[in-house]
């Protein structure tokens, strides 16, 4: 038993180090500004389970010592039961609770961890229709139809949960609206989540949109025009610039990301 407990005990310590080992790599891989508070957090992480993993055999240690001194003042009889004792006392004891912190610990974090955890807790989001939300890429392309990205869904919904979020476009005419709103209740937007028409907001300009969002003052703006982004570093929070193609110098507070949901994988 004590051969198949230890065997368990090396799995844990296996499985311990290909965890952080995956966990530092994909931190190296994208690393920005806000990766430093990860890795002191993962450090912190490392520290209470090394501790954790320790604790069971820093008692082991002690027990023997108790035995040897109650086994010098009984005899040599005791002696013997002593040493059949101390065999007990080497076999690493099965403990389920620590098992289980271990499990829980190791667990993926949830979507809705990463969504809050991405966006800071944040709690007003403004976004763009066009690029990020929708498969369309122009106002030209809304006259006809609108099409809600399905690989988009599930992020735009974790994010109404907790956010005030508005969504926002230039369109060319009232049938452009038309077909965006459609789109987006036959998506199940307006009924899978806390978001209702009047805050999908509508301009005729890429001025018009500019003054929605610094009017809003939202924590996150969401944008995939590098113009827009750049005119309203000086004002928003943060920034997420979606596009295939990374801003050139952006500043401090935008960050880039090919598509809305790669940036919370």
């Amino acid at each position: 038993m004590a051969e198949n407990s230890k065997e368990d005990f090396l799995q844990l310590i296996k499985r311990v180090g290909a965890f952080f080992t995956v966990k530092i790599s994909n931190l190296l891989r994208r690393l920005d500004s806000r990766s430093f508070g990860a890795v002191a957090g993962l450090a912190l992480a490392i520290i209470f389970t090394w501790r954790l993993l320790r604790a069971p055999r820093g008692q082991q240690r002690r027990q023997p010592k108790r035995q040897e001194s109650s086994g010098s003042s009984s005899g040599v009889n005791s002696r013997a039961s002593e040493n059949a004792g101390s065999s007990e006392v080497f076999t690493p004891p099965e403990n389920p609770t620590t098992q289980n912190v271990i499990d829980e610990f190791f667990q993926p974090p949830t979507l809705s961890q990463i969504v809050r955890q991405r966006l800071s807790e944040g709690r007003k989001v403004t976004c763009r229709l066009l690029g990020v939300i929708l498969e369309e890429n122009s106002p030209e392309e809304l006259q006809k139809q609108a099409t809600v990205r399905s690989s988009v869904l599930e992020v735009l919904l974790e994010i109404t949960k907790f956010c005030d979020l508005y969504l926002m476009e230039r369109v060319l005419d009232d049938e452009s609206e038309k077909n965006v709103l459609l789109a987006l209740e036959n998506a199940g937007v307006f009924t899978s989540s806390g978001l209702v028409k009047d805050k999908v907001l509508f301009c005729s300009t890429e001025i018009g949109r500019t003054s929605f969002v610094r009017q809003l003052e939202p924590d996150w703006h969401i944008d995939s025009n590098p113009e827009i982004t750049t005119q309203l570093a000086r004002f928003i929070k943060s920034q997420l610039h979606v596009s295939p193609e990374k801003l050139e110098r952006p500043a401090a507070n935008v960050f880039t990301t090919p598509s809305l949901e790669q940036f919370f994988a």
